[in-house]
């Protein structure tokens, strides 16, 4: 790593340039509390008995054929049908959404009362950037621990396509004084300050991506990671082919079969699979798209990014007296779950300390875990982190370990591919990567896992995840 890395960060927000110079090892260094400090041994035992995912349709330039609560709906029904108790024997509800949209205010209550699960279900709508649906997870995870419930059922629901185009601070406040003129005199007045420019909105995604703490959009802060750890653009294209390979295999081979529902549009549109996987991509396909953030030297494409895309999921969380009364088989045991923080500038950082911290409180090794899913927002990212694990500096100054983390074998990370071939729905991820990782456990026979994401704003996720 570079000696810029172990110089001393200021306590103040900083500019990406800044940020740059530092390094990650005393920037990360200055990560906030976890949540929770203490090992998930008091609490009762939580189990994922059961989930369901829509396909991940990617964005066309236009509105999607679902909203983010035909969503949610779109696979939540089926996953309802096949459960022996009744869609209103839930305790609550909670749904992740990042971008909800106006017609839809608290997603999860509408999503609850279309799924019938009646007047009484309390549901609750819950963000925090692309943890979100892991967020879902985990307020769930907590109340059935803290025995308030022993029933839940928690998803993320995010359709992207439909995020909302938003007019500019000048325009604004020109329609607020047309609006608010008194009289033809006023109006008339008020029309000369009408421009042209006030017809062109920014598309409300393009804000969202962007930190306002360090004006870095979500690709400048992987770009930033992957300078920082010296990730090369064949790296990061040859990280994102094999995404789409694995995906393109886990399709043909079946095995999400168990794992995505099939969605139908009002129109009578039959949506069966994840569309944005590329299974003919190439590394000389890859090679001659253009760096999107950084331009001309960018390593960060938009063939080695996240795809814009929409998608729904859930899974049912139980406690161990719920499983009794309803006769259910447990699919894993939810162990404990982290949360953890850092500069926003590197936020792509954030799994290295929330996976780290929840390894360290639970005296496991790193070969004590068998599979990995980690978020990928970037391939950039993501090598990065990877880096971050086999760096001893970082190592030993911001995870506080006695030596380099080590490297995480490639077999066990992302065994399906991630979100570079299937899209990341923002709201979504966390809750697809939880239960993506329960099912590839089952069927590749591993006692336990991690999944992991980054999140805008400097943060990281991670939970604990044991097979029964």
């Amino acid at each position: 790593m570079a000696k810029a890395a172990t110089s001393t960060p200021k306590a103040k927000a900083t500019s990406k340039r800044t940020t740059a110079a530092r390094g990650p090892a005393k920037t990360a260094a200055r990560k906030a509390p976890s949540r929770r400090a203490a090992s998930n041994g008091g609490g009762r035992p939580v189990y994922i008995v059961d989930g369901a995912r829509t396909p991940f349709l990617r964005a066309r330039g236009k509105p999607g054929p679902f909203t983010p609560v035909d969503l949610a709906v779109q696979c939540g029904r089926p996953l309802l049908m096949r459960q022996p108790f009744a869609p209103d024997a839930f305790d609550r509800v909670v749904l992740g959404c990042v971008n909800v949209v106006a017609d839809e205010m608290n997603p999860a209550r509408v999503a609850a009362l279309r799924l019938g699960m009646g007047a009484s279900m309390p549901a609750w709508t819950v963000q925090i950037n692309c943890g979100t649906g892991m967020l879902a997870i985990d307020d769930a995870f907590r109340a059935i621990e803290g025995g308030r419930a022993d029933l839940v059922l928690a998803g993320g629901t995010e359709a992207l396509s439909h995020a909302p185009l938003v007019l500019s601070r000048e325009a604004t406040e020109w329609f607020a004084s047309f609006a608010t003129a008194k009289g033809p005199l006023d109006s008339a007045s008020a029309l000369t300050g009408l421009r042209a420019r006030f017809a062109k909105p920014v598309i409300g995604l393009e804000r969202g991506l962007t930190d306002p703490i360090t004006d870095m959009n979500m690709g400048q802060t992987a770009e930033l990671v992957g300078h920082l750890f010296k990730i090369s653009r064949q790296q990061a294209d040859a990280y994102a082919l094999e995404s789409h390979q694995r995906l393109a295999r886990a399709q043909s081979e079946g095995f999400l079969a168990d794992e995505v529902m099939a969605a139908v549009d009002r129109d009578g549109g039959l949506h069966e699979k994840d569309d944005g996987v590329r299974p003919d991509s190439s590394m000389d396909k890859l090679a001659k798209l253009d760096p999107v953030f950084e331009k001309p030297y960018g390593k960060v494409t938009p063939g080695n990014s996240s795809q814009i895309t929409d998608g729904a999921s859930w899974v049912i969380l139980a406690s161990e007296e719920a499983v009794k009364k309803h006769k259910l088989t447990p699919l894993a045991r939810l162990v404990d779950s982290e949360w953890s923080a850092l500069d926003p500038a590197i936020m792509g950082l954030g799994p290295t300390l929330s996976s780290t911290a929840l390894m360290k409180r639970h005296e496991l090794s790193r070969d004590d875990i068998g599979l990995w899913e980690l978020n990928e927002a970037f391939a950039a990212q993501v090598l990065g982190c990877l880096a971050a694990w086999e760096d001893e500096t970082y190592s030993r100054e911001v995870l506080k370990l006695d030596g380099a983390f080590g490297a995480i074998d490639r077999k066990k990370l992302n065994v399906d591919g991630g979100a570079i071939s299937l899209g990341h729905p923002v709201g979504t991820s966390g809750n697809r990567i939880v239960l993506h990782l329960v099912n590839a456990m089952r069927r590749l026979g591993e006692k336990r896992g991690i999944a992991t994401e980054c999140i805008g704003g400097g943060l990281g996720g991670a939970m604990l995840i044991e097979a029964v």
